[in-house]
């Protein structure tokens, strides 16, 4: 049950739990820093203009040719 819970979905995408558990936590540190970047152009309209969208971009671009 423990080791289905842990590499079923790594095992999925073709990664061990560790390469998975470092994507996952690159991506995580990308999509705060797009947070932060919205949360700044929120209340700064003329800062960050295009950073969230281009973090954005590129984290779609990687996901869609991750299993290519």
């Amino acid at each position: 049950m423990i080791q289905r819970l842990f590499l079923e979905h790594p095992s999925s995408v073709d990664e061990s739990y560790l390469e998975h558990a470092r994507f996952a936590a690159g991506f995580s540190g990308w999509l705060l820093l797009a947070g932060l970047a919205a949360a700044v152009h929120a209340v700064l309209p003329f800062a960050c203009e295009t950073t969230a969208s281009r973090i954005v971009r590129r984290l779609h671009t990687r996901i869609e040719n991750r299993s290519r």
